[in-house]
């Protein structure tokens, strides 16, 4: 039998609150489905599972407040048989019937305008408050026809107009989470981390002349930002220098995958750190179009458990018009964080004469446990290298 637990979504996550059940006993998932909404500091997050399997029994009830690891339910694996496993309900005469004896979904009646009795979860209808919505113009696509969060966020879709002013008071408060969680973590990093910075500065002439040449080539709409040469260059400087990639948990750990946290600020306050699965794998393209997908999800608190949860090193740039360098703070357990700050036009003394060249100041914020300042340094030389050949990224 596998146990579901409540996952962590990073350092600054203790508990969760379960807000809605996707899936029922007897149910069918596969890796990567997602089978629960669960509330949080940095809202509300959809949580998938890593296994394959027929769910057993739901554990936690919708609207329970548990920590972190705290199992949630329970599911048999695709290979194991489900009458052998089943001991907690009656002895069916077939699968078919494990499905419709099962837990049943956790069902709420409330009355509405129009309607004596209808039946709607929990989260649909606390959404449907929150949010403005007539639910009694909504037929349910849940278990016996219920309303169910996807019917709630079918209807806020409809009504464009009206969501901005409904849920902006809904968004200020999520956000105010968002800043008390980071606050949380990066206390906690500032006090137990032994910090130690880097700097460097980095010539962008060629980057940004064979992105200029790169994007007179390609439609509006596939052309690329800088950023993706900031994410691909320091993917690949991670290739050069591993050590950077890592947690620190009574120990160095060190990551086999290279998922980069991109640190992603919200218009109410607060910043989320959405994880860009194997940069190092991906194309600059593929890069910029995963880019154009998670950061309007992860401003509208829109993000899956694994996006929050899986990051193996941070990245935060600052971005045009804005401060010429950032210093980080690390997220643990990760051991180290890349700052870039704005491109900006700088004095360059090169072979004896004086230009002025666009120029990007990149900080490396590294726990001293586990990195030191030669194995710092030779990750910061990578990524200049790979941002003077941009060609190759």
């Amino acid at each position: 039998m596998i146990e579901f637990t409540m996952p962590s979504l990073g350092a600054d996550m203790e508990d969760g609150t379960l807000a809605e059940w996707r899936v029922k006993s007897g149910d069918f998932v596969k890796r990567g489905d997602i089978i629960a909404d669960v509330d949080t500091q940095k809202g509300l997050i959809e949580i998938e599972v890593f296994d394959e399997g027929t769910i057993h029994e739901l554990i936690v009830k919708e609207g329970e407040k548990v920590p972190v690891g705290t199992v949630m339910a329970t599911i048999i694996p695709a290979q194991e048989k489900i009458s052998a496993d089943v001991k907690t309900a009656p002895a069916p005469a077939s699968k078919s019937k494990i499905k419709k004896e099962s837990i049943k979904p956790a069902v709420k009646r409330v009355v509405t305008k129009g309607i004596d009795h209808l039946k709607i979860s929990p989260l649909a209808k606390r959404m449907a408050v929150e949010k403005g919505i007539d639910v009694s113009t909504i037929k349910g696509s849940g278990p016996q026809g219920s309303i169910v969060k996807k019917d709630i966020d079918l209807a806020v879709a409809m009504k464009a107009e009206s969501h901005v002013e409904v849920t902006g008071g809904k968004k200020e408060r999520a956000a105010e989470g968002v800043r008390a969680a980071i606050a949380s973590a990066m206390s906690r990093s500032n006090r137990e981390i032994p910090h130690f910075y880097l700097e460097t500065r980095i010539d962008m002439s060629k980057a940004l002349d064979w992105l200029s040449q790169s994007n007179k080539q390609t439609e509006l709409k596939d052309r690329l930002l800088s950023v993706v040469l900031l994410i691909k260059a320091t993917a690949k400087a991670i290739r050069e220098v591993p050590a950077v990639n890592a947690y620190w948990k009574n120990g160095l750990e060190l990551k086999n995958v290279i998922n980069i946290g991109f640190a992603v600020s919200l218009r109410e306050g607060g910043v989320v750190i959405p994880a860009i699965p194997e940069a190092d794998k991906k194309s600059l393209n593929e890069l910029m179009a995963l880019l154009n997908d998670l950061i309007p999800r992860a401003r509208a608190l829109q993000l899956r458990s694994s996006e929050l949860s899986q990051s193996t090193i941070t990245l935060t740039n600052i971005g045009e018009g804005s401060t010429d360098k950032v210093f980080g703070i690390i997220y643990p357990p990760q051991v180290a964080i890349i700052g870039f700050g704005n491109i900006v036009e700088e004095a360059w003394a090169e072979n004896g004469a004086l230009s002025t060249r666009p120029v990007v100041h990149v900080t490396l914020a590294a726990d001293h446990r586990a990195i030191d300042g030669y194995l710092g340094g030779r990750f910061l030389m990578a990524l200049k290298k790979n941002l003077q050949n941009p060609a190759a990224l």
